[in-house]
């Protein structure tokens, strides 16, 4: 059976057909619709796949490993970023090991088209000694989730697979299975010492997964995902990592005059990779993201060639390679383009007329007027526009949750105001644990949680802490006199900046929750309600 997907179904697909019990997940761009896919999926809803969204990425692993603890197949999905919040359980994960098989899916967004960097994900791999696979293509995609899968319960150990936003984004034909998998059965084979982690048990497994690590090399270079072709003209070799090989092949339709080697599958296959430097002039190494291959060739295993790439500038060190650029590095000129057009002026992103984060700002920029040296620390959201035009309104957007903790070190070191302000989803993602430091000392900040009742930058997705933020505040320990809700509407700017105004001027913890639907949800609820109606 033939469908037409996204890299991001085609992996969502893979794992369905493969026995997926579960997949665990917080929203972020370029991964979310492996998840939404999931959660639409048929066949999910006759097995009753778990496919909730998660707060964050840590409980999402730490979920993941839970139910392969049981001896079930679990997808961990999230963008680069999200990897490093789940980094504690993840690398853990090497060191537990797996039962049932656990595949932790990973896009990356190389050109930073909604990221704050462009991290390549292959270096968590190495770093906590797991198999990596990074497919070329949707069918490949589609097809290494069965065989991650296996691996990982055939392996004992967890495998990451990075895909990059082009593969997560584009559409291709790919060919699925008739019949999926059917689920693994509960089994109790998990070994209680290698989950414990005390240095007793760690220290032997530490020696058991490091043992591994040529077993798995040898693996990589047998799998069919990596795939020697000789060519005529050993003046130059290369080596194309997952989604870069489609590049070669555009330049080359035909076939490529030199050695073409396609790395999809890790630990490095140093044999592999040392046939190709013994035998060429030069290597073009050419991978989607930082240079991990090419630092290693370079560093540890030249052989006789001249090893080139993003480092020597033969390809562009920051951003997406593309067709072009590969065709550059050959020599070869690129192909013709239109003219720019001066008609054509750029629009930066802006918040929606409408939405309820307008007027949060607008009374938060009147407000401080009257505070000269006031700072407000920002976080990950739509809000985050509020350092463009028109509103100017935050000077720091670090990581998630970083907004009450930043509000508060700038406390502490005698700044005031110090204003945080962050949205629902990531509050309970990674803002509440700053709230609580927040409270146990007492900072001198006002933290705004602006609250449009969803995940509203990756698609409005459902937010965990919705109709609850004012019983965690309590729970926290903020002070019930000092938390306070308003409706973000223009008619109620009054009573906005007064409340914005008091509790700056309180100086201790408060939290203001300014609570209005997204106005992009409430629009798709009410054609839902209509559409509703209508059949009744």
């Amino acid at each position: 059976m033939k469908k037409l997907l996204l890299g991001d179904e085609a992996i969502a697909q893979g794992a369905l057909d493969a026995g997926l019990s579960g997949v665990y997940a917080y929203p972020g761009t370029p991964s979310t619709e492996i998840t939404e896919y999931i959660q639409n999926s048929p066949l999910a809803a006759q097995r009753n796949v778990h496919r909730n969204w998660c707060t964050n990425e840590k409980t999402a692993m730490e979920a993941a490993l839970g139910m392969s603890y049981m001896g079930k197949r679990a997808l961990v999905c999230m963008k680069h970023v999200g990897l490093n919040v789940c980094a504690d359980p993840f690398v853990n994960s090497g060191m537990t090991g797996t039962n049932g098989g656990v595949v932790v899916l990973v896009a990356d967004d190389p050109s930073m088209h909604s990221s704050q960097d462009e991290q390549d994900s292959r270096f968590y791999g190495k770093f906590a000694m797991v198999p990596v696979f990074e497919p070329s293509s949707q069918q490949e995609a589609y097809d290494m989730m069965d065989v991650a899968f296996d691996y990982s319960e055939k392996e004992h150990l967890p495998v990451l697979m990075r895909v990059t936003t082009r593969m997560a984004h584009s559409r291709a034909v790919v060919e699925v299975k008739e019949t999926p998998r059917e689920e693994n059965a509960l089994n109790y084979d998990s070994v209680a010492a290698n989950w414990v982690l005390l240095p007793v048990n760690a220290r032997r497994r530490n020696d058991h997964v490091t043992a591994q690590q040529q077993h798995l090399e040898e693996d990589a270079a047998a799998s069919p995902a990596n795939v020697y072709a000789e060519g005529e003209d050993h003046t130059m070799g290369i080596i194309a990592c997952g989604i870069a090989y489609n590049y070669v092949r555009e330049c080359f339709p035909e076939k490529c005059p030199y050695p073409l080697l396609k790395i999809s599958r890790y630990p490095l296959p140093k044999s592999l990779v040392r046939r190709m430097t013994e035998e060429c002039d030069t290597v073009l190494v050419i991978e989607e993201g930082q240079p991990v291959v090419e630092e290693m060739l370079a560093g540890v295993m030249p052989g006789n060639a001249v090893i080139k790439g993003r480092l020597t500038g033969d390809l562009p060190r920051t951003g997406e390679l593309s067709p072009d650029c590969v065709r550059k590095a050959f020599g070869m000129p690129a192909h013709e383009a239109y003219e720019k057009c001066d008609d054509v002026v750029g629009r930066p992103p802006a918040l929606c007329q409408g939405c309820g984060h307008r007027d949060v700002y607008k009374a938060l920029n009147e407000v401080l007027l009257e505070y000269p040296n006031a700072r407000v620390f920002g976080d990950i959201g739509c809000y985050t526009l509020g350092f463009l035009p028109p509103f100017h309104a935050i000077h720091s957007c670090v990581d998630m949750g970083a907004s009450i903790t930043m509000a508060k070190g700038a406390s502490d070191a005698g700044q005031w105001p110090a204003v945080a302000i962050i949205g629902d989803s990531t509050f309970t993602h990674s803002g509440m644990t700053g709230l609580l430091d927040a409270v146990n000392e007492n900072a001198d900040i006002t933290v705004i949680i602006s609250d449009n009742l969803t995940t509203a930058m990756t698609g409005g997705q459902d937010s965990a802490g919705t109709n609850k933020f004012e019983a965690i505040c309590r729970g926290l320990g903020v002070d019930e006199a000092h938390l306070k809700v308003v409706v973000p509407l223009p008619k109620n700017m009054p009573e906005i900046t007064a409340t914005i105004r008091e509790e700056i001027n309180y100086h201790g913890v408060s939290v203001i929750i300014p609570r209005r639907e997204c106005i992009q949800t409430q629009k798709r609820h009410l054609k839902e309600k209509k559409a509703k109606e209508g059949k009744q």
